[in-house]
């Protein structure tokens, strides 16, 4: 680690960590981590060694079986501990570095020191760009993209060609966008979501809700989302879909996850997707969904493992007309999902989900409360 600490007078202020330090160490303790204490203790003198060790030990105790037994205590301790780590990382200018561990506090840390990540996470990211230096601005455009004399505007765009429509049918499973269409909605007011889709359990597209979104532009430019986000670290699936025998999970930085997902219509390249749809919104790019009402489920074979429940045995891009022969006659409905569109999916609904171009998308997820009224 560097030792130029005196040119970076800033530091990384901690206030919820300053504030519980003393009761999470007690907490840590009983729960037999002495050791972590020590080094814990160690690293908020400025030890960097010990600080490292801490995050180790806690790294080991989130790996001690599986994630659901996993002590909360300990998930605070790996987050204290990568605020020590990161908080070290800046003040020796190693900002990219910082923003690694931050962001793995934030992804396999707990939740008592999330404000203190987070507010982390937004020092050291204005760092990392430069904000502020004029011999990093004044090479850059607006909202810190590179100018557009760096490259020209095609050449920036995250999706550049347009939809092959013959391609799409060629690729889809069969009698797709052949049946029933997701019905397409504008100007729905928030009353007659719920009550006309919400609570009959109906999906529905939301064609003019993301109108004013900043991301509809901003995430189709990929200077635009490596200056913002390219150092970030973040979770990755690697496969088909978490069913098949090669996928799995990674850790990359969002610029290498970018590359990946340019490359994909390279036949030698195995699909990557962000980790993670009750609302599911389309940013960039277009997506084929296929929707099957909760009520079919039993004819879509779900598996009987408690882990797969929600998953199908059925694979719509090479169904085995032998073991499933009615699923080719279950109605069902799909669409194109087009970019700024929203689609809602019922809960317990099945869905199969295939990009047709290169695309980003948002979640959102919420629970019914069950106290909630529509007049």
């Amino acid at each position: 680690m560097s030792s130029t600490a005196g040119e970076f007078p800033d530091q990384l202020d901690t206030p919820t960590l300053d504030a519980e330090f003393s009761s999470l160490l007690h907490a840590i303790s009983e729960h037999g981590g002495y050791a972590f204490v020590r080094m814990a203790a160690q690293a908020g003198a400025g030890d960097f060694r010990a600080a490292e060790a801490a995050r180790e030990m806690a790294w080991e105790q989130l790996h001690s079986g599986p994630w659901h037994s996993v002590q909360p205590v300990w998930r605070d301790a790996y987050s204290m501990a990568c605020l020590r780590v990161a908080k070290l990382h800046f003040a020796g200018g190693e900002f990219k570095e910082a923003l690694r561990v931050l962001d793995m506090g934030i992804i396999m840390g707990g939740t008592l020191l999330r404000k203190d990540l987070d507010s982390a996470v937004h020092k050291v990211s204005a760092k990392a760009r430069g904000d502020g230096d004029p011999r990093v601005s004044q090479d850059q455009g607006a909202n810190g993209s590179p100018s557009s004399s760096s490259s020209s505007k095609s050449e920036r765009q995250l999706v550049r060609d347009g939809l092959d429509k013959a391609e799409m049918l060629r690729v889809l499973p069969e009698k797709s966008l052949s049946c029933n269409i997701v019905v397409k909605r504008s100007a729905l007011s928030l009353e007659g979501f719920l009550r006309e889709y919400v609570m009959s359990g109906l999906p529905v597209i939301i064609s003019d809700s993301m109108t004013h979104w900043p991301a509809r532009t901003k995430w189709n430019d990929l200077d635009y989302l490596k200056t913002v986000a390219g150092d970030r670290t973040v979770p990755v699936e690697v496969g088909k879909n978490y069913l098949c025998p090669e996928w799995k999970q990674e850790l990359i930085p969002f610029s290498q996850f970018l590359e990946r997902i340019q490359a994909t219509d390279s036949s030698s390249v195995v699909p990557t997707y962000l980790a993670q749809h009750p609302l599911f919104d389309q940013v960039v790019g277009q997506k084929y969904v296929r929707l099957y009402p909760a009520s079919l489920s039993e004819e879509l074979h779900p598996y009987s493992e408690i882990m797969l429940c929600n998953s199908s045995q059925v694979d719509l891009d090479n169904i085995d007309e032998a073991l499933f022969p009615k699923v080719q006659d279950l109605e069902f409905l799909d669409c194109i999902l087009e970019e700024g569109e929203m689609l809602y999916i019922p809960p317990k609904w099945w869905h199969y989900v295939r990009s047709l171009t290169t695309s980003l998308s948002v979640s959102f997820w919420w629970s019914d409360s069950g106290n909630s009224t529509v007049s």
